[in-house]
């Protein structure tokens, strides 16, 4: 008879590989009403599990209100917020529609989303494209500059960039990735390499496909002014990587996290889609000039899709720069961050590889026994949203996901398994 540690240990090996063989490419960008059918009108679709008006953080309620707006569901903030209380909008979380999005992770029909094919699979996963830094909706913006830049991206920047992915046959992001990784990124908070590796991919295809000149300058500029461009691709590749892991019997591998501003939730794929919830933390890190850490918001976005799949604060030791910007210790200490998510994965990727650790590669299958076995919570790299609507990000830093969740889905295959 196969033992239960047989069983974990067997369907574990099957969700590593799943991981490791998906092909994710970069294929399209398309509206959201397109791509995902069930996305009805005022329906919204947010980062996290699922939460409710009265349960949210002030950054979520600031960028709910503003896509109401910016939807032409509400004239007003204020009449948007007064319409969310009254339950006028249909709130869903992003990871129930195949999509993912950064912090608050507002995703609606009107706005164009990004689409990552898993070719191994055949599954396609969505995220919005990447408003860019400043005063954003994703950090809780909501006013006319923040929803005029979402106009833009709809009308002119989008359809651009799905023209040139059509023409280009779309972009291999493994190999991408890899590159990156040997340049100084780690995916969440730094994504320099990523985004110009991005540019110089789609440069010559946007200016074959171009409408006039102003829009392919206009288009440029944007993504080489984002350092951060290629955190939304990221994510959308986690999540077209991960969704095929999920279902297998017995795993205890991390297919999800994610968090909402209020409660941090994760999947694991022997317990299907049940989330496994416990409030959030607050990060640890540096604030921009004027800003404190009682500014500062509870963690919150589906951007924790990349550490899910061995990236970001798992892969910290390819971007010790980044240390610094997230308030994590000196430049020579990205090596243990990296190091101690190792201790709670099942393998490592022999693609995704790190030079300063003689290209070992990067920590890849968080294993939910071995978080509570250690009490090693998976670090996470993120941004720091105000706490009130209407303001953006305050700063960066760390954070690290509550043990609980993963006590519970512990527990929860353990009973599936017959384990007491």
């Amino acid at each position: 008879m196969t033992s239960a540690f047989q069983k974990i240990e067997e369907a574990n090996a099957e969700a590593v590989d799943r991981m490791l063989s998906g092909d994710p490419v970069l294929v399209d960008v398309v509206p959201a009403a397109q791509a995902i059918p069930n996305l009805r009108d005022r329906m919204i679709l947010h980062a996290g599990p699922m939460i409710e008006w009265e349960h949210m953080c002030g950054p979520m309620r600031g960028a709910i209100t503003g896509i109401a707006v910016f939807e032409g569901w509400a004239a007003d903030l204020a009449e948007a917020e007064r319409m969310s209380a009254a339950g006028a909008f249909d709130f869903w979380p992003n990871h129930d529609f195949d999509a993912v999005g950064p912090m608050t992770g507002m995703t609606t029909a009107g706005q164009f989303v990004m689409v990552v094919e898993n070719r191994a699979f055949g599954n396609r996963a969505y995220c919005t494209v990447n408003e860019g830094l400043g005063k954003v909706m994703r950090f809780g913006g909501n006013d006319a500059e923040v929803r005029s830049r979402l106009a833009w991206l709809r009308d002119e920047f989008a359809p651009a960039m799905g023209r040139a992915l059509r023409l280009s046959n779309g972009i291999a992001l493994k190999p991408l990735v890899a590159r990156g990784l040997t340049m100084g990124d780690e995916m969440h908070q730094r994504n320099a390499a990523g985004t110009g590796l991005v540019l110089r991919a789609l440069a010559p295809a946007l200016a074959a496909t171009a409408r006039n000149s102003g829009t392919l300058s206009r288009a440029l500029s944007f993504i080489a002014g984002n350092d951060q461009f290629f955190l939304n691709i990221a994510m959308a590749m986690g999540k077209a990587i991960m969704d095929p892991v999920r279902g297998i019997e017995a795993s205890s591998v991390v297919t999800a996290m994610t968090r909402n501003g209020t409660d941090f939730g994760i999947r694991v794929s022997g317990t299907g889609d049940a989330w496994f919830t416990a409030p959030v933390e607050m990060p640890e890190g540096l604030y921009f000039p004027g800003y404190t850490e009682d500014d500062a918001n509870p963690d919150m976005g589906d951007s924790t899709i990349v550490e899910t799949i061995g990236l970001g604060g798992f892969a910290m030791a390819a971007a010790p720069a980044v240390a610094g910007f997230v308030g994590a210790g000196a430049a020579s200490e990205a090596v243990e961050f990296t190091r101690r998510m190792g201790e709670i994965s099942c393998a490592s990727n022999p693609e995704w590889t790190i030079p300063i650790l003689d290209y070992v590669g990067v920590p890849t299958g968080i294993d939910v026994r071995l978080v509570v076995e250690t009490g090693l919570a998976p670090t996470i790299n993120t941004g720091i949203a105000h706490k009130n609507p209407g303001i953006g990000q305050v700063g960066a830093g760390v954070v690290r996901a509550p043990l609980a969740c993963f006590e519970q889905a512990l527990r929860a295959l353990a009973a599936r398994l017959g384990v007491s």
